[in-house]
């Protein structure tokens, strides 16, 4: 009986001492920046008009229109691109830049003239997170052209979590928080 008392302590005192070397609860994993921890993200990113990620998202959208939706809409050029967020969702998550911009869009010739008009474009530039965490990767939406509803209603969850909420929740407003674009 002696020996498993003294057993008992002395796991007791071991788990005591572990949890003492363990660190304040200031140092978990959501106090740490995410490129700080063993399995570091890097906060260097593009910004938002870098030619590299407008013409990412000017290829991968005239693809998907003429593999998948046999269509003939493409991007020409933006216009008012803009960053509306950049690390948005907190330091412990992955960096992320969030954009918008005017996409100029070359329409189908079908397609009434008074119909034709730039359309937004809401895109996500995510450091580590393509392809083997080596790359950068680019999530991105044209509203009115999401056609598979990936990131509906129109694109809003591509946006940052606080820019999605703002038309929902009446408090935010209350503390003069509302939507920069």
């Amino acid at each position: 009986m002696v020996r498993v008392l003294l057993g008992l302590a002395l796991l007791l005192g071991l788990a005591a001492s572990a949890a003492a070397q363990s660190g304040p609860a200031e140092d978990s994993i959501y106090g740490t920046p995410a490129e700080g921890r063993w399995a570091p993200f890097s906060a260097v990113m593009p910004p938002c008009d870098d030619p590299g990620v407008l013409g990412t998202i000017s290829d991968r959208f005239s693809q998907a229109e003429s593999i998948y939706w046999n269509g003939q809409h493409g991007i020409q050029g933006y216009e008012r691109v803009r960053e509306i967020g950049f690390r948005s969702n907190g330091l412990a998550l992955i960096p992320r830049r969030y954009c918008i911009a005017r996409a100029l869009m070359v329409e189908p010739p079908q397609v009434p003239a008074d119909e034709k008009r730039a359309r937004t474009v809401v895109y996500s530039i995510a450091s580590d997170a393509g392809m083997f965490g080596q790359s950068l990767n680019i999530a991105w939406c044209v509203v009115g052209l999401d056609r598979e509803h990936a990131y509906e209603p129109d694109c809003l969850v591509l946006k940052p979590i606080l820019e999605r909420s703002i038309g929902q929740y009446k408090w935010l407003t209350s503390y003069g928080i509302k939507a920069r674009y």
